[in-house]
């Protein structure tokens, strides 16, 4: 029996003990809970002298991964990948790090969730299901439109969730019926037990996902009433007033969370994108910040008051913004931080950080206009069309920003020669 969260719970996956994982990550071990007069690395000097056989390595390396995961180092994201991948996974530490992947921005996780959409562990395909919400395309919604079909009830639901908002008229027939029933089967779900905060909670979040705001706020002051000392009601509630107009009241919905927890980040967060809106830049600073003190790895408190502090005390503002960054590489941050390094007269920095988003993202369009006209100004003419072309080729492009593109590249040719950048 080991103590977690409060609560006194039996372990019975009769699994050796493993003091290593004790050393090296603080858990409990079977051993040391009865002989608590000695310590883990006793233990595990008797288990290495009863058994040849490492049976401890596996562990850590499970437990080393969902680690990493957990404190964001996605240096070691494709053995991450690699294990959810692997045939004879655990598939509760599978599950682990695919929902620990939330935080990451890498694309390369995007394939490896798809695939484990197709897994043979119920448990895997829910949750890549529920993962998939966060990737909005055509493959995704196919998959999911599939998965509202799925023999068990947990990944039919789950990937109902996931298609809040999803539009259904182009579906066929018979895939709209099923997204229905699935949809339906999660909206009962949800309100399994309906004395609970929670259930209303995630029932407002889904309306709030399909753009239903007046089921979406009834939902919110519903969970409120249930636990009128949980803010995430209050919050959620405020983005509703603010997207249907009502700022006033999103206003008042913070002011009740900022009374019950004054530090709270994502109170302080939302608060402080209010306050700039109504153009108090001083107060927006001040939530803001304390947003980013509660929850360093909070990137959008970062990014946020990096960009609103910029024009004032830009080198302070660049670090945020970089560190905004660094916790959760995206390109839109990567852009602005060109952006504005480029305005600060650094295009040779601006340059290589648009490379580095053009490599990574693809699909961001802008990037690669931005890098091509810093190749323009500074006189580099063929460097300047090898990234327009290298856009054109990424197939990526709109019908619309082709056509930016290659009259980019026609205005940057010889008189009398034609691009023809044909599919």
């Amino acid at each position: 029996m080991t103590g977690f969260a409060r609560m006194r719970r039996s372990d019975h996956s009769m699994l050796p003990p493993t003091p290593a994982a004790t050393i090296a990550f603080k858990s409990p071990n079977a051993c040391n809970i009865c002989h608590i007069d000695k310590d883990a690395a006793w233990a595990d000097a008797w288990v290495r002298t009863w058994r040849d056989r490492d049976y401890q390595a596996p562990v850590l390396h499970r437990a080393s991964l969902v680690d990493a995961a957990r404190n964001r180092d996605w240096t070691r994201l494709p053995e991450m990948l690699q294990y959810i991948s692997t045939p004879d996974r655990d598939e509760v530490y599978a599950t682990s790090l695919i929902r620990l992947l939330g935080a990451c921005a890498d694309v390369r996780k995007w394939p490896v969730i798809l695939k484990a959409m197709d897994n043979p562990s119920p448990l895997l395909r829910s949750t890549a299901a529920a993962s998939l919400g966060a990737l909005p395309s055509q493959q995704t919604g196919e998959a999911l439109v599939k998965a509202c079909g799925d023999d068990s009830r947990l990944v039919r639901v789950r990937a109902a969730g996931s298609l809040a908002g999803y539009p259904t008229g182009s579906l066929k027939d018979e895939d709209r019926k099923q997204v229905k029933q699935a949809t339906d089967e999660y909206l009962a779900s949800l309100l399994s037990r309906p004395d609970h905060w929670a259930s209303h909670h995630n029932l407002g979040n889904y309306y709030l996902a399909s753009g239903a705001f007046e089921p979406a706020l009834a939902a919110y002051v519903t969970a409120a009433k249930l636990d009128p000392q949980n803010v995430m009601p209050l919050v959620n509630a405020s983005i509703v007033h603010a997207r249907m107009g009502s700022g006033d009241l999103a206003e008042a919905a913070l002011n009740k969370a900022l009374r019950i927890d004054p530090d709270n980040a994502p109170v302080n967060f939302n608060m402080g994108l209010l306050r700039a809106q109504q153009g108090q830049p001083d107060a927006a600073e001040k939530h803001l910040r304390t947003a980013l003190k509660s929850d360093p790895q909070m990137h959008q408190a970062a990014y946020n008051l990096g960009v609103l502090l910029v024009e004032d005390r830009t080198a302070e503002a660049m670090e945020l913004i970089l560190k905004a960054f660094e916790l959760h590489p995206n390109p839109r941050y990567a852009y602005t931080l060109a952006f504005y390094m480029r305005k600060n007269n650094d295009p040779e920095r601006a340059a290589g950080m648009l490379k580095l988003t053009v490599q990574q993202w693809p699909h961001y369009v802008d990037a690669y206009m931005m890098l091509g006209d810093i190749y323009e100004k500074q006189g580099q003419i063929e460097e300047a069309k090898g990234t327009y072309q290298q856009a054109l080729d990424s197939g990526q492009l709109s019908k619309r920003d082709r056509y930016r593109f290659e009259t980019k590249l026609q205005t940057l040719e010889p008189a009398g020669k034609k691009v023809d950048s044909s599919e």
